[in-house]
Parts: C-alpha cells; structure tokens; sequence
C-alpha cells in the first residue's frame, strides 16, 4: 500500500469525520488520566491526538506518511500544543521512555498479518508495567486489505494473557465505523503485564 499517495490524494474512506466515540469510552473508564505518555501508531490524520494532547497528555504519532505527520505537525501548531513526532515504520521506533498507553486504531488493521507478531512484541516493549493498548478490533470476514480483519480469537492469540491482562468480554464494546459499511471495531483494553 502506497499510504503517501493516499493521503496526497484524499483517497483515506477509513478516515472519520470527527473524533472516535472510543475516546469517550476509555475517559469514561477511567483510562485516560492528565499527563500520561501515549503513542499513536499510524496516525494519519485522525483528530484523537490532538484532542488527546489537549486533555493534557504526552503525545507521540507516528506514520509512515509525510502528508499525514505534516497534517498532525499544523494541528499542533495552530492550537499551540506539544507533541512528539515519528516519521517512519513505526514497528522500528524505539523510544526514549516507556508509554503510559497506546491507542490502537488504525494501525494493526493496517499492517500485513504476516508483521502482527512484531507489533505484539513492539507494543509490548512500548509500554510500562500497568500501561494499556487501547485496542479497536477491526471486523471485517472478507479476506484482503487493508484493513485487515482482526477477530477477537486472533487477537487473544496474538496477545496472550502470559503477557496482556484482557478484559471480561461483557465490557468489549462495537463502535460501527461510519465509513466501512458499519462494520465495526471492538474496544478492548488491554493491560501489559
């Protein structure tokens, strides 16, 4: 997937127009405190980091987009507001300290499977003893992608509870995306252990 030229080109149908009804779900259990470090991987131009960085996080975006990092970079600067900036794959970022969270949006589902395990392990090498992945579970049966689906079986799989905490599956939460027929993403937040 070429993610420059579509994002030059506004050929992003999995961008939503505002921001995510999961930022209020997660505020709402608590898992958003002032002053945590959170990274957002493959952020295109989403507005959560923004928002994110104006409830008093330590922000952190990353993509493999320069369009989209040069969207975030001016979002920032219009509202006058720190954040950290990482241009590149970010499943080779290593950063100076650990993350508090990660929000999980738009990059697992994004990636070829074949690179899932890595992610596994570079969230995990990301985040504190305690910090959460904010997961948003794309569900998707059809095969081909991006995005790729990302079933609750495959997921347990792929972050096992040796390493992550999952939450009881009657706390899952379906929030349909508006751009992909309503199919929907799973909030589930994971702890690392």
């Amino acid at each position: 997937m070429d993610w420059e030229t579509r994002f030059q080109t506004d050929d992003t149908p999995w961008e939503r127009p505002g921001l995510h009804p999961a930022l209020d779900h997660w505020a709402d259990l608590g898992l958003l405190e002032d002053g945590q470090s959170i990274i957002i991987p493959g952020c295109g131009r989403a507005r959560e980091p923004l928002e994110l960085a104006r409830a008093g996080q330590d922000v952190t975006v990353a993509d493999l987009s320069e369009t989209a990092l040069a969207w975030q970079k001016e979002a920032f600067e219009v509202e006058g507001l720190p954040a950290h900036f990482e241009y590149g794959n970010a499943l080779n970022f290593r950063p100076p300290a650990l993350f508090d969270l990660i929000w999980e949006q738009t990059f697992l589902c994004a990636i070829s499977p074949k690179d899932r395990e890595a992610y596994e392990q570079t969230a995990h090498a990301w985040l504190k003893p305690g910090g959460h992945l904010l997961a948003l579970f794309m569900q998707k049966d059809e095969r081909g992608g991006p995005p790729y689906g990302c079933s609750i079986d495959a997921m347990r799989t792929l972050f096992p509870e040796t390493r992550w905490e999952w939450p009881q599956e009657s706390a899952f939460r379906p929030f349909p995306h508006p751009s992909l027929n309503g199919k929907p993403e799973i909030a589930a937040p994971l702890k690392r252990l």
